[in-house]
């Protein structure tokens, strides 16, 4: 299969969807990778090391999507980009369609087949493709919310973890995930006062197991939300739901008792954010003010630190795309968790969290295999 792999367009996003030592395996595979002009520039990978490793170097992307039968992307396409794809083609990329009304009608209108990362499972429900992500995004959270609770940005004036005789910060994450284990266990080693919550009680009993000592494991309710938040510094929205729109956890009201200068951290944004006062935001120009709590709902996180996050997505993702390129859609049928991952086929949705998100109409993969 000819492999295309795109430079990332979004603002500030500087991680590429595959490390030359990725492109090395795809060839070894017998598959042709085509790579943008400076795709991995911002990861520290130059066109050179991609040549080495056996790709060949394309200027633009309307060259890597006029060439490739499959294109590899980091972030979902941008605007500039939906003219571009072709009927048949497959991307292979973070889509977060459940979040985006417009980018999933443009896509469908393309006739091509959209696999999703964040959707694809593993044997154990598990979402390995998002899981590296989201232990960066869960750390950063942490490590921003810190920041920015810091007087020179309008925050409390409040050292997460105190020193001696003085207060710790009171850190409230809401989601036992992925996302929330890496965020209390930053905010932990820092010294914060930590509470984590969650729904599932099998998963509060996994959380009190391993986490330390300064943090509290509950079961997360509506009323206990609305008393937490009253006495948080900083919380972290870490909630998921597979491919659909995330649940809005914290209200304009709730948000109104809080402290002046707390700062609240939605990792959630890509799918919709789970904070009522919640809208994407750029590293360029990551916070924002609403009833005196600062709010960080940067987008693309991990693109923050894009050495760390492309090598981790490249270990996550390589094994799908070479299956992907060995059988095409095909690779899909043996396989209900990579079957997941397709939430678009020809113009027809396929992941039913999506059209529920936005009341189209729904096909069962199994009919179009």
């Amino acid at each position: 299969m000819i492999v295309g792999i795109l430079k990332e367009i979004k603002p500030q996003e500087n991680r590429v969807c595959m490390t030359p030592s990725g492109v090395d395996v795809m060839k070894a595979n017998g598959h042709t990778v085509y790579v943008e002009k400076n795709a991995g520039e911002g990861s520290g990978f130059d066109d050179n090391m991609y040549i080495e490793a056996g790709a060949a170097i394309l200027d633009t992307p309307e060259d890597v999507y006029k060439i490739s039968e499959m294109v590899m992307h980091v972030k979902e396409p941008q605007p500039s980009e939906y003219d571009l794809i072709r009927k048949d083609q497959i991307l292979f990329t973070y889509l977060h369609l459940a979040a985006e009304k417009r980018l999933t009608e443009a896509l469908l209108k393309t006739g091509s087949i959209g696999i999703a990362y964040e959707t694809i499972e593993d044997k154990n429900g598990g979402l390995p493709l998002l899981a590296p992500m989201s232990e960066v995004a869960g750390r950063l959270a942490t490590q921003q919310g810190a920041k920015y609770l810091e007087r020179t940005f309008g925050g409390r004036g409040l050292l997460l973890g105190g020193v001696t005789g003085t207060p710790s910060a009171n850190v409230l994450v809401i989601g036992g995930g992925v996302v929330g284990i890496h965020a209390a266990q930053v905010a932990c080693g820092m010294g914060a006062n930590v509470t984590m919550l969650d729904m599932n009680i099998d998963r509060l009993r996994y959380l009190s197991e391993i986490m330390p000592a300064n943090c509290t494991a509950l079961m997360s309710s509506p009323t206990l939300i609305r008393e937490l938040v009253k006495t948080s510094d900083m919380v972290v929205g870490a909630v998921l739901v597979a491919g659909a729109k995330a649940p809005k956890l914290i209200t304009r009201p709730m948000l109104s008792t809080m402290k002046k200068g707390a700062v609240i951290v939605d990792v959630a944004i890509d799918q919709g954010g789970c904070f009522e006062t919640s809208k994407a935001t750029t590293h360029n120009d990551p916070i924002f003010e609403v009833d005196g709590v600062t709010h960080y709902c940067v987008a693309n996180m991990p693109g923050a630190v894009p050495l760390t996050s492309t090598i981790a997505l490249t270990n996550a993702t390589l094994p799908y795309a070479v299956k992907i390129a060995n059988a095409g859609l095909k690779a899909v049928q043996q396989d209900p968790g990579f079957a997941k991952g397709v939430n678009y086929v020809g113009g027809k949705l396929v992941c039913k969290p999506v059209s529920d998100a936005f009341g189209f109409e729904y096909t069962d993969l199994d009919t179009l295999l």
